[in-house]
């Protein structure tokens, strides 16, 4: 009975550091910075987490899109102009303080982790033009 008043103890004690953040411990780790991701060693993308939950979204190829992001079932959700889907996101800080995405919150699919984070603006090309 010792052992497992112990083990209790010890479990209770240890912080659970896998927790998915709420949009408001979102909203205060990302406003106001750019967050770069990649994923299985490869770059991905990077967003820009502007006030009043507005995002600027880019692949890394100089195209960028606008768009906002919501609390939806848990999850953070964004919208952007150019796309017709939602995507929904589960965020939790990793063990070393950097952000890490799960896309619907499922083990299953893309994972994405924060490469880089900076306070500069995305670099973002003006709209395509002719020659």
């Amino acid at each position: 009975m010792k052992h497992l008043i112990a083990c209790l103890c010890l479990w209770l004690a240890v912080p659970a550091i896998a927790e998915t953040m709420s949009a408001e411990e979102f909203d205060a780790f990302t406003r106001g910075k750019t967050f770069y991701y990649g994923t299985n060693g490869q770059a991905y993308g990077a967003e820009e987490y502007l006030s009043n939950r507005r995002v600027i979204w880019t692949f890394l190829d100089g195209r960028c899109q606008e768009g906002y992001w919501y609390e939806h079932s848990g999850m953070i959700c964004f919208e952007y102009e150019q796309l017709q889907d939602v995507q929904c996101w589960s965020f939790r800080e990793s063990p070393g303080g950097g952000l890490i995405a799960k896309f619907q919150d499922d083990p299953g699919e893309l994972e994405l982790y924060e490469v880089e984070r900076s306070h500069e603006p995305l670099s973002c090309l003006g709209p395509d033009v002719g020659v």
